[in-house]
């Protein structure tokens, strides 16, 4: 098994994903949330880059059954439906409903990762079921949707338990970049909890703006059993065998 993790979607093109399994994972808050949504009965999600491009895509699924969803600087977009906390997906509001979504870092990271064969969607809500798709995977790559550009630790810690497990289910060992063997090496040092998240930057800055509330759910390991997959910029619930 190849294993690269990429701790940007700056530092992603085509080249690196072209042919892979990829998985894209933004803890604090986007991949929590859409974990959630599906879970709680969203017909699909839509990642785009800027609100405007979110707008201009609600509208033209039909706004009746389409909500739009995002933050900037961690807040709702002025005008949408929803923001970035996991909370606000429950199934009285999104069942039957498609999502539109934009958010800071994680929509970019999925942009990011379109490329791929195969594009996975994965935080702590639904890590177990996301490791038992890749036990047959050769070829993975890890996208972390960091914060701004930069690095996000609850991003990397996701991501080397992810692999962790992954590797531990296959008794097979893996050829990897550096920054696999980093995010390895925190995943023997640290718990995804929610005083893990708090002591994160990106835990202090949803602090800051009084969302630090969300912590609980972006901690909440396997709290579903779900496989978001994303083709052609929709992201849906993987289909059975």
């Amino acid at each position: 098994m190849t294993v690269e993790v990429f701790f940007s979607p700056s530092v992603v093109d085509e080249t690196v994903v072209e042919g892979r399994t990829a998985v894209v994972i933004d803890v604090i808050r986007a991949t929590s949330c859409i974990a959630e949504a599906l879970a709680n009965g969203a017909r699909g999600i839509f990642p785009t880059a800027l609100p405007e491009e979110a707008v201009k895509l609600a509208l033209s699924l039909g706004r009746e059954d389409t909500l739009l969803c995002g933050e900037r600087k961690g807040l709702k977009i002025e005008g949408f439906d929803l923001g970035n906390s996991p909370g606000e997906y429950t199934s009285e509001v999104v069942e039957g409903k498609q999502l539109v979504m934009s958010t800071t870092n994680g929509t970019r990271a999925l942009l990011a990762a379109e490329n791929a064969e195969t594009v996975l969607v994965a935080s702590f809500l639904n890590l177990s079921a996301v490791v038992e798709e890749l036990e047959e995977v050769e070829n993975l790559a890890v996208v972390c949707a960091g914060r701004e550009n930069r690095f996000s630790l609850p991003d990397a810690l996701c991501a080397g338990l992810l692999i962790r497990r992954v590797l531990d289910a296959t008794r097979d060992g893996a050829e990897m970049n550096d920054a696999g063997r980093v995010v390895l090496d925190l995943a023997e040092k640290y718990n995804p909890d929610v005083a893990f998240l708090k002591s994160t930057k990106g835990g202090q800055a949803l602090g800051e703006i009084g969302m630090d509330g969300d912590l609980a759910f972006c901690a909440s390991v396997d709290r579903h059993a779900i496989v978001p997959v994303m083709r052609e910029r929709r992201i849906g619930l993987k289909e059975g065998p």
